[in-house]
């Protein structure tokens, strides 16, 4: 896989699943892949209101907050409360999830990923990094806050930017603010 650029300002709103919101679809694979036939989907969302979730059946989600003063989130009845930005939490897209916003709108960070197919792991890093995607594997590094800059491509991502790197695609990346790695893998042994 080459390496993706993939900006903010190119990306186009779509409604929820379930009607409730937008999304604006960062990165799937397969590419143009839709809400239903993804292997891995990741996205940014403006939540304006509190309200259900939409259920994916078979999928692994984890969210983060990004802007605004954050959620709770019901999952199968337990209360998790993300007041701050930048924590990742995981939970079964299949459960049945409601959103309680804690004060007003917030944007979200959401990876998505087929269980049986995929894994996916979110790290926050806060000061300069490499990446070096294994076989079966791809990164995605998005900027939550500030700016990063993929030193060998020579690549400024900017606020909401991210970067898709394969295997093989080995960058050092230069933080300046917030950055979420994103680290998907295949489960299959092909």
């Amino acid at each position: 896989m080459a390496l993706q650029i993939l900006r903010a300002a190119e990306r186009t709103p779509a409604p929820w699943k379930n009607g409730g919101g937008v999304t604006s679809q960062v990165a799937a694979c397969p590419e143009g892949a839709g809400t239903d036939d993804f292997l891995w989907r990741v996205s940014v969302a403006d939540v304006a209101s509190s309200g259900p979730f939409s259920a994916f059946e078979g999928v692994d989600r984890i969210i983060t907050v990004v802007d605004g003063p954050g959620m709770a989130l019901t999952v199968d009845g337990v209360s998790h409360v993300m007041a701050a930005p930048y924590e990742p939490f995981a939970f079964c897209g299949d459960a049945a999830t409601e959103c309680q916003l804690l004060g007003g709108p917030i944007v979200d960070f959401n990876v998505m990923v087929r269980r049986a197919e995929m894994t996916a792991d979110v790290r926050i890093v806060r000061t300069d990094t490499s990446v070096r995607p294994v076989a079966g594997t791809c990164v995605l590094a998005f900027v939550l806050e500030g700016a990063a800059v993929l030193d060998r491509a020579r690549v400024r991502l900017g606020r909401l930017d991210a970067a898709l790197l394969g295997e093989g695609h080995v960058d050092a990346v230069s933080v300046d603010g917030v950055l979420a790695l994103v680290t998907l893998v295949s489960r299959r042994k092909d």
